[in-house]
């Protein structure tokens, strides 16, 4: 499928979308087109085994608005969860799991998925973007979709690791904005029972090597929207000696997310003794993603300190 230049694409009930800067155009490092589901993609659950859905399933819509740079592929409705996988020229072993953010209203896939394929690729890394289910979109017990679908990632990547060319024990994740907070909850809480066995990579381990918060919201209180407390959803008051090393990015002038949320959850970590790094920065606001700060800023570095603190991590 290609598409013309400067092309907009709105689609209902759509499968997949591309919106190619040039006819058939591709990131030579990354091979990342602008395109939802890429060509290389898996689903997370079998037909019919979907947990806590509905009799109606939510309608799936994506949208794009903007122009490049900042071009943004938005999606709602997500009821089949899929896994973009976007492998680099050189692997060395590393992988991401990349969670996008969008207030769990929507799902800002190029922002914060495609476009972190097409940042950390270059650099070894194998990047598996995750389309998940949105908890405000009729699911039964709505707090555990994305927990669910962010486990059963986890657990499907570590299954197919030879296949996907990673090595199992070093498979992290890194979540934006409201994707933060199911980051942090990977880290925190991968041993959760939130759903039923499906078959043999539900015996492998949810828990990532390592987790990256990039201006999260981790206080649980995007999760308001069922009948349990936002306290259980509280990333800082989870923290223990089980809990994933944590790298957090934040810009002290966000005008969404209070810089008290990353610094609860660094605090936790500093008091459980869980290896944590955190970079605040003066100026940046909110949902920047790996591309989108102008490189005088400070701020726009953050991609080559997380692929250092990767590396350290990993070793």
């Amino acid at each position: 499928m290609t598409e013309g230049l400067d092309r907009r694409t709105v689609v209902a009930g759509a499968v997949g979308v591309t919106l190619a800067a040039s006819a058939g155009a591709q990131d030579a490092a990354t091979g990342a087109t602008t395109m939802w589901p890429p060509a290389e993609s898996f689903t997370l659950w079998p037909a019919g085994r979907i947990p806590n859905a509905p009799r109606r399933l939510p309608a799936a819509v994506s949208t794009v608005s903007g122009d490049p740079p900042r071009r943004e592929l938005h999606l709602t409705g997500v009821a089949d969860p899929v896994v973009g996988v976007y492998r680099p020229a050189r692997p060395d072993g590393r992988a991401l799991l990349a969670i996008p953010g969008g207030g769990y209203q929507f799902i800002s896939i190029e922002n914060e998925g495609i476009n972190v394929a097409r940042t950390f690729a270059p650099l070894g890394v194998t990047v598996f973007v995750l389309g998940y289910r949105l908890p405000g979109q009729g699911w039964l017990e709505p707090e555990d979709v994305p927990l669910q679908d962010g486990q059963r990632a986890m657990r499907l990547i570590r299954a197919g690791a030879a296949r996907f060319g990673v090595d199992s024990a070093k498979i992290g994740c890194v979540g934006f904005s409201a994707g933060g907070l199911l980051a942090a909850s990977l880290a925190v809480a991968w041993m959760d029972p939130v759903y039923a066995r499906v078959d043999g990579a539900d015996e492998l381990e949810a828990k990532p090597a390592f987790a990256g918060l990039i201006y999260p919201e981790t206080s649980g209180e995007l999760m308001r929207v069922g009948k349990y407390p936002s306290a259980r959803f509280d990333a800082s008051h989870r923290v223990d000696r089980n809990t994933s090393p944590v790298f957090i990015v934040h810009a002290l002038d966000d005008p969404v997310v209070p810089a008290a949320s990353p610094i609860a959850m660094m605090q936790a970590c500093r008091e459980e003794r869980v290896p944590v790094e955190a970079h605040f920065f003066q100026q940046g606001g909110h949902g920047f993603g790996p591309a989108y700060l102008p490189r005088a800023l400070p701020g726009s570095r953050w991609p080559e300190l997380f692929d250092l603190w990767m590396r350290g991590i990993t070793r």
